[in-house]
Formats: C-alpha cells, sequence, structure tokens
C-alpha cells in the first residue's frame, strides 16, 4: 500500500500545466482511453452528468480562441478585479491564447443539470459541480499518465461553448481542457511550482 501511494505520488507530483502547446498530433483513442477513466468518477445518484465535447477540428478550435480571446480581452481590461488580477501576475497570463488552436484536442467539459434516464425521462441532476470536478481530476491525471501535458482552461462567461459545441442551454460548460504535447522550450512559472506542505492542508483528528 505504501508503494502504491508513494508511487502515485512521485508520478502526479510531476505534472505541471503548460500553457506552450505543440501541435504534434495526438491518436483520438488515447483521449477516448482516458476519457473512460473520466466516466468512471463517483457522482451524484450515479447520473453520470458530464458530457464531454472533444475537439479536433481545426475551424471549431479557431472560432473557440476567437470566442474565448474576447472575453479575456474584457476580463483582464479590468472586469477580473485588482485584486483577481494581481494574483494572475506571477504566472504571466494575458489574454492571448494560441494554445487554443495549436494544441491538437481541446475538452469542453460540460455539466448536464438535466438528462435523459434510461427509460427516456428528462430527469434532474445532483451534485453536477462536484461531479465534475471529481471526473476532471481522474481526466487529468489519466491524460499525465498517457504521457500528455493539460491546461485547465476557463473563459468568463463561457455560454459561447454551448452554441459552438452544438450543447443544449441546460449544460454548462465548466473546464475548457487543452490537451497534447508540450512545444519545445515551453516553461514552467516558478511560481506554479511551490506547493503547500502538507501541514498547510490537512488537519489529522486522531
Amino acid at each position: 500500500m505504501r508503494q502504491g501511494a508513494q508511487a502515485f505520488y512521485d508520478e502526479i507530483r510531476a505534472r505541471h500545466t503548460v500553457r506552450d502547446f505543440s501541435s504534434r498530433p495526438v491518436p483520438r483513442d488515447i483521449i477516448e482511453t482516458c476519457l473512460r477513466a473520466a466516466g468512471t468518477a463517483p457522482n451524484g445518484a450515479n447520473h453520470q452528468p458530464w458530457h464531454f465535447s472533444v475537439i479536433g477540428d481545426a475551424n471549431m478550435k479557431a472560432r473557440i480562441r476567437a470566442a474565448a480571446e474576447e472575453e479575456e480581452a474584457e476580463f483582464y481590461a479590468g472586469r477580473a478585479g485588482e485584486e483577481w488580477l494581481k494574483a494572475l501576475q506571477p504566472l504571466g497570463t494575458d489574454a492571448s491564447k494560441p494554445f487554443l488552436e495549436e494544441a491538437p484536442w481541446l475538452i469542453v467539459i460540460f455539466g448536464e443539470r438535466k438528462s435523459v434516464s434510461a427509460d427516456g425521462v428528462l430527469r434532474k441532476n445532483y451534485y453536477v459541480p462536484e461531479s465534475i470536478g471529481i471526473a476532471t481530476g481522474f481526466l487529468i491525471a489519466a491524460l499525465h499518465r498517457a504521457g500528455l501535458a493539460t491546461l485547465t482552461h476557463t473563459p468568463n462567461p463561457m455560454s459561447f461553448l454551448n452554441e459552438i459545441c452544438g450543447r443544449p442551454a441546460h449544460d454548462k460548460p465548466y473546464i475548457l481542457l487543452v490537451a497534447g504535447y508540450p512545444k519545445e522550450g515551453a516553461t514552467i512559472p516558478a511560481h506554479a511550482m511551490r506547493k503547500r506542505p502538507l501541514s498547510d492542508i490537512a488537519t489529522f483528528h486522531t
């Protein structure tokens, strides 16, 4: 048990977000397998309230980039507020998002507020944000295990993704996950390498 726990920790602590992606192709079946892993995540009432729109089409990626950068321009122009923008400064982010076209795959993760049951009834789903968060964690870990880099991108608002991906209004886009290989020379900000120690993130009551 200790060996297994340590092995997973050693592997997952090597995962880091990158913002510079190579256009090198990634086989679709690799993405499919990682999505199957995400689909095993625990969720509310086992309704599995998620949908993954997987985009490799260049035209769709260009549309997503244009819409995302429009929202991001307003975000960095002041909509985010001074405190939020100050928190982002050490990461060096800005409104330009070339990775949305350069990476081979974009995965838009939708939460389904409602979904159709096996008997064809439209039903309410439960604990959707929590379920989406867990499934996304599974997906990121699976993609890392496959040797791929990821970036969680969350332009705000993201409703433009419903139209581009053809999803109903009761689906909410939570995360735009970028997946592929890092571009040669890609770097990780020093700020992102700093992780809080266990004593700061956990309290044991024994």
